[in-house]
């Protein structure tokens, strides 16, 4: 007897299973607000620990224990795929990667200019504005500086038939529904043409 009810006990215990994560409010997150993970599995005995990993590629780094991760003030840098690894006594299971987003105003905008070398009147110039933003940038803004916003609303801006009077420092702004930043300001130097 004793014996048949040994082998009924062993027969229940089962590792974890159905190791699902739920995200709160969405996987969608605004940068400098908060999310909260929260793993649950079906598990006999009960789960014994929960352990939150955070994936980049081929980069994993365990980020917290227990069935609820809270991120506070999120930034760029949290973004990624996540997962949860329910632990019992008689075995584990993970969860499927979650990939979280952080939406933010456009980051490290940049003004290049094209061609780089020696620029001469009657010529021309292309500046390229860049920026890294999630969602992407979805207006750019040409300015010249000490002087009135230029036309142009695209990532490049080109000054054709080029002449003295365009020198100067120019730089743009990058904008998104997050919000916006200008770049650092690059000087165009234009030569007279010598006949």
């Amino acid at each position: 007897n004793l014996g048949l009810n040994v082998f009924f006990l062993n027969d229940l215990l089962d590792g974890p299973k159905n190791t699902s994560v739920s995200v709160s409010p969405s996987v969608e997150i605004t940068e400098g607000s908060s999310v909260t993970l929260t793993c649950s599995s079906d598990a006999n005995p009960p789960v014994q620990i929960y352990i939150w990993y955070k994936t980049n590629g081929a980069e994993t780094s365990m980020r917290h224990s227990g069935w609820s991760y809270r991120i506070t003030n999120i930034s760029p840098e949290d973004r990624g795929e996540y997962y949860c690894l329910a632990v019992n006594e008689v075995g584990c299971k993970r969860s499927k990667l979650v990939p979280l987003k952080v939406l933010c105003k456009p980051k490290t905008t940049s003004v290049s200019v094209s061609p780089s070398g020696e620029i001469v009147e009657g010529g021309s110039v292309t500046l390229t504005c860049s920026s890294d933003a999630n969602p992407l940038v979805d207006k750019y803004t040409w300015y010249k500086k000490n002087g009135a916003s230029l036309k142009g609303s695209e990532n490049t801006f080109l000054i054709t038939n080029i002449n003295s009077e365009d020198s100067g420092e120019y730089y743009c702004e990058a904008e998104n529904e997050y919000g916006g930043l200008n770049s650092s300001t690059i000087y165009v130097d234009v030569q007279c043409k010598y006949t």
